[in-house]
């Protein structure tokens, strides 16, 4: 059994067209724009809170 791909065979599984791909890394920078925009907006928050943040009653 051959467990390396040979270029000669025609890969198993689903096969994504152009399109497809262009439209999965769109889809996936835009997903990666709103997490850093996320992460931005809790930082901002920490910082405009202060130290207050940390002490709270146990």
């Amino acid at each position: 059994m051959d467990l390396a791909m040979n270029n000669d065979q025609e890969p198993e599984g689903i096969v994504l067209t152009d399109a497809q791909k262009r439209r999965r890394r769109e889809r996936s920078i835009a997903i990666a724009v709103v997490l850093g925009i996320l992460v931005t907006l809790f930082f901002i928050v920490t910082l405009v809170k202060g130290p207050a943040v940390l002490v709270r009653p146990m």
